[in-house]
């Protein structure tokens, strides 16, 4: 089946990547957009996972300042590189995640940074309500996995769906920039500041 330029360009402009990859990605799914955007997904998973262990020495500070000024997030995102540190691409991705932080105010950047006192706790409340409910101890223990699953989704930045589109989370997001910029990038510290509000423990 020909591709078009039209798919070629549409797949671009949903996922970023570059053309010969958007073209062997439509190749690959019988020119199926959908089938394409996943596709790409999954190889930005495995670029993103090959590159894990290098070295992170340069990056950019996104921020965010609402327009109100009672609301402003600073967050670092690290790369390997000054020249990719530099491109509109990792830029716009640090503001985007700037925007995130500002919205969903997230606890921690992944769920491996969760201090394991606030997981034990929210495992107990959960546990307690699923035995409340009258479940049994196995099916009350399934459950409490679950709702963890969800909490990582509401407090680990990582894991939140995107506040511009919720099909994507920001994990997804970081492996397309890997992807298309060909460099480890990693989120490192960021810090929210809304005036009035108490810092989260």
């Amino acid at each position: 089946m020909a591709i078009t330029a039209a798919q070629v360009k549409e797949l671009r402009d949903k996922t970023g990547a570059g053309m010969m990859d958007c073209k062997k990605a439509l190749t690959e799914c019988n020119a199926d957009v959908e089938k394409a955007v996943a596709f790409l997904r999954e190889k930005g998973l495995a670029k993103a996972q090959k590159k894990a262990g290098r070295a992170t020495s340069e990056g950019f500070i996104g921020s965010y300042l609402h327009s109100n000024g009672k609301l402003a997030v600073m967050v670092e995102i690290l790369c390997e590189t000054d020249f990719v540190a530099k491109s509109d691409k990792f830029q716009e991705f640090a503001k985007n995640v700037a925007m995130q932080i500002a919205a969903m105010n997230p606890l921690c950047v992944s769920p491996e940074e969760l201090p394991q006192d606030v997981l034990e706790k929210e495992k107990e409340i959960y546990l307690h309500q699923a035995m409340e409910e009258g479940k049994p101890q196995n099916i009350a223990e399934k459950i409490v996995v679950g709702r963890i699953k969800k909490y990582y989704k509401e407090v680990c930045l990582l894991e939140q769906p995107f506040v511009k589109d919720d099909k994507l989370c920001i994990q997804d997001l970081l492996n397309e920039l890997v992807a298309v910029l060909g460099e480890n990038i990693k989120i490192g510290r960021f810090t929210r500041i809304a005036v009035g509000e108490a810092p989260k423990a």
